[in-house]
């Protein structure tokens, strides 16, 4: 048995929750997107380059809130999130696996 300061294991729990959202929010995203996983990096913005429309944003932003469990999400804060790090980011903060 080995021993992990309670601060460091908390750390280590953090990246492994978010490295969970991270691979669902992906494979939301290549669902409903049709892009191919290895396009997906948290860089990338989901209009300009990800080719997502209007619609495409808001059966994005349902199906977060169906998989995720996320009360709805108020249009001011999904216009906020453009990038997949941003919606990577929201997730993990609304569900508290941060």
């Amino acid at each position: 048995m080995f021993y992990t300061p309670p601060g460091e294991f908390s750390v280590f729990l953090e990246e492994i929750l978010m490295s969970t959202v991270e691979e669902k929010v992906k494979a939301i995203i290549v669902d409903k997107l049709k892009v191919d996983a290895s396009e997906i990096t948290p860089d990338k913005e989901i209009v300009r380059d990800l080719g997502a429309d209007s619609l495409d944003q808001v059966e994005l932003v349902m199906e977060l809130e169906e998989q995720f469990g996320v009360d709805e999400i108020p249009e001011e804060e999904a216009a906020q999130l453009k990038t997949v790090g941003d919606v990577i980011k929201y997730v993990t903060q609304k569900t508290g696996q941060s």
